[in-house]
């Protein structure tokens, strides 16, 4: 069985967090590939037990930047028809969903999500997540649920939360990877900074608060569906 899982990030800074550290104590190697860096992704996909792509600051709808039109053409061609387990999260899971034939963009009330929120099983995703819960979100834009996707998560405002696609495809809005320093580097950006100012966005120390009192729920959930779920037909 091959113990190797392609990680594709979107800037230089970008960190995996906690999904690369569960990845790794299960015994995973992790191979980054950043195509925004110029870097090419792989064509062959046997060699890899799962993929996951992760968010970043662009828009799954910036076709005009060589490293998004790359990604958006590879999941399609690629990705998607390995039949490798492949996960989307945030700007992840909204290129999955486009490259499905979904629609994404900002909410039509201008709204972001930032900080912690409930998200919700839908009645299709009993099994996906067993209960409401609080996950960190970082997002500006949202997607359709892709035709032939099954919808597993809602939250109050941003419906489109998780869905599974062909039984080995995920893409989720939240992010589970998140440490308590991601989430002080994400805040003290430049983009940052700004986005911290619209609406529907929690301010820095609130973020910081609810990370201590969530985030042990947040990994127990990570850890279940890495085992129970994504990773559970990796060959």
């Amino acid at each position: 069985m091959t113990r190797q899982v392609l990680i594709v990030v979107h800037q230089k800074a970008s960190n995996p967090g906690r999904v690369g550290e569960f990845l790794t104590e299960r015994g995973y190697s992790l191979e980054h590939c950043c195509p925004n860096l110029g870097d090419s992704l792989p064509q062959d996909l046997a060699g890899y037990a799962a993929i996951v792509v992760f968010g970043g600051p662009q828009s799954a709808n910036d076709d005009h930047l060589p490293g998004i039109r790359a990604e958006l053409d590879w999941i399609e061609a690629r990705a998607v028809p390995s039949g490798r387990p492949l996960l989307g999260i945030c700007l992840g899971a909204q290129e999955i969903a486009r490259v499905l034939g979904a629609w994404v963009a900002p909410h039509d009330e201008g709204l972001v999500e930032i900080g912690y929120c409930e998200v919700s099983p839908t009645p299709a995703g009993g099994e996906f997540l067993k209960h409401p819960t609080m996950f960190y979100q970082w997002h500006t834009e949202t997607f359709d649920i892709p035709a032939g996707a099954v919808h597993l998560a809602e939250s109050k405002r941003f419906p489109g939360q998780a869905f599974c696609y062909d039984g080995h495809v995920y893409g989720i809005e939240f992010h589970p990877e998140m440490t308590s320093d991601m989430i002080e580097r994400w805040c003290a950006t430049k983009r940052g900074r700004q986005r911290i100012k619209r609406y529907g966005a929690q301010p820095p120390q609130v973020q910081m608060e609810n990370y201590r009192r969530y985030a042990t729920e947040t990994d127990r959930w990570l850890g279940w569906f890495l085992d129970e779920l994504l990773l559970a037909g990796a060959e």
